[in-house]
This record gives structure tokens, sequence and C-alpha cells, in this order.
């Protein structure tokens, strides 16, 4: 069991490197189009450090500013959208793709807008003003994304993932209680995954099938020790909710 639970972790982990790698590159190739040379380049420069920051090899990024100021002879066709709408309860969201395929990209964006509602152009952008790029990193290794953004722009407490779950253990008791003992199981496992790689392993169905989650049986089977989907997926929902009103 400890080796597979090693393997899947460091899958998980190739797979995030690697759909950062992915955006990185579209990025780079679309600020090279403006010239091959960082320091002529601020666009490109921004984009280069980035991609060093997160240990890109150096061959795939040599060869994304090739590509993308044209002395590959590759046709680039890497374009950016904008697009508007409303998230759940009204909320003001735009949306900036950076794509190689609109007609994919729009039904995507469609699909990602289905609580809310994908608004035209225009239809949101009046509220908004571009005013630069915060970028910022924190010191602690598991610090929560969204506590970053609201430190910089707020001054709010910095947690990391380990305080917020310990603070929901602690402060809401009779969020967990509600449940029968595997469900309450099956919730604090899911809270420890959260603790060590982030909201992304609250994310279902995905987040059903690695253990030790998945020790409880397949889908339909952890499901019904919540009352049914619709109540697993609800009591997970609320477990997010909970940890962000902690």
């Amino acid at each position: 069991m400890g080796a597979q639970w090693k393997a899947k972790g460091k899958a998980l982990v190739a797979d995030a490197k690697g759909k950062l790698f992915t955006k990185l590159v579209k990025e780079i190739t679309v600020a090279a189009r403006s010239g091959a040379d960082p320091s002529q380049n601020a666009r490109l420069r921004l984009v280069v450090e980035q991609a060093r920051k997160v240990s890109m090899p150096k061959d795939t990024l040599e060869r994304a500013i090739k590509k993308g100021a044209g002395l590959t002879g590759e046709a680039i066709h890497y374009e950016t959208v904008l697009y508007e709408g409303f998230a759940p309860h009204q909320v003001a969201v735009m949306v900036q793709c950076l794509t190689d395929n609109v007609k994919r990209t729009a039904p995507e964006m469609r699909v990602l807008f289905r609580k809310g509602q994908l608004g035209t152009s225009g239809s949101v952008a009046w509220d908004f003003d571009h005013v630069g790029m915060i970028e910022a990193a924190p010191s602690q290794p598991d610090a929560d994304l969204l506590d970053l953004l609201c430190h910089v722009a707020f001054n709010a407490p910095l947690l990391t993932r380990r305080q917020r779950a310990e603070n929901l253990r602690r402060d809401k008791p009779d969020f967990f209680d509600q449940f029968g003992d595997e469900a309450r199981q099956i919730l604090n496992e899911l809270l420890d995954r959260y603790t060590e790689n982030g909201t992304d392993q609250l994310r279902l169905p995905d987040a059903l099938r690695i253990a030790p989650i998945s020790d409880h049986g397949n889908a339909m089977e952890i499901a019904a020790k919540f009352g049914g989907a619709d109540s697993l997926r609800h009591a997970v929902a609320k477990l997010q909710t909970e940890l962000y009103t902690t």
C-alpha cells in the first residue's frame, strides 16, 4: 500500500508539472513573437523568469522561444481571447485565455460557467480596470493560494492549509458529527489530502479514485455512505465552504 501511495503521489506531481509547463510554453511562444531576446522583450523576460522558477528544462525553454520568434519555420497560431460573465451569486468575472483553437475553448468556457452565466463582450468589462500584475510566493510551502491573494490584496492573516484544516476540526466538530462513521472518516481523509496538496484534492469524482479514499469502494459505494451522489457533492462543497469561513 505504501509503494502504491507513493506512486500515485508522484504521478499527481508529474501531471501538475506537465500542465504548468504546457501553459508556460504557450505563454513563452506568444511573448517571443515580439523578439527572442528577453533583455529587449519585457513580456518574454517575465515568463522566462516564471519558467526558470519551476525548473523548466533549458532545451524546452529555448525551443519555445525559437518557435515563437519564427526561427524554426513552424506556424504559430496561439491567440489571446477574453471571456466575460458571472459566477454564482452574480459575481462578475473576466477570464483571459491563451488558445490555439478558439472553437474548442468556447464550449469549455461554457461548461466552466454552467453554474453562473457566460456573458457577451462588454457585459462586465466596464466594471474592471487592468492596473498590473501581482506576483507573490508564500513563505510556507503549504500556504493556501487564496489566503496568499487575500494577504497581498487586503493584508488579511496568512494561513497555511494545515492551519485551516486544524481550525475546522477544532472549531466546527458539528460539521463532521452529522455524518456516519465511515462518511466522517472519508471527509477527514479528504481534508488530509487538501492539507498536503490543496483544493484540487477535493474535486469530484477524481478525489474518489485516490487512496485512501478509494479504499472505501468505487464512486457509487462511497456516495451510498453519504446517502447518494447529491448528498456526497453537498458534503464536499460544504467542507470547502467551512474551510474558508473558519
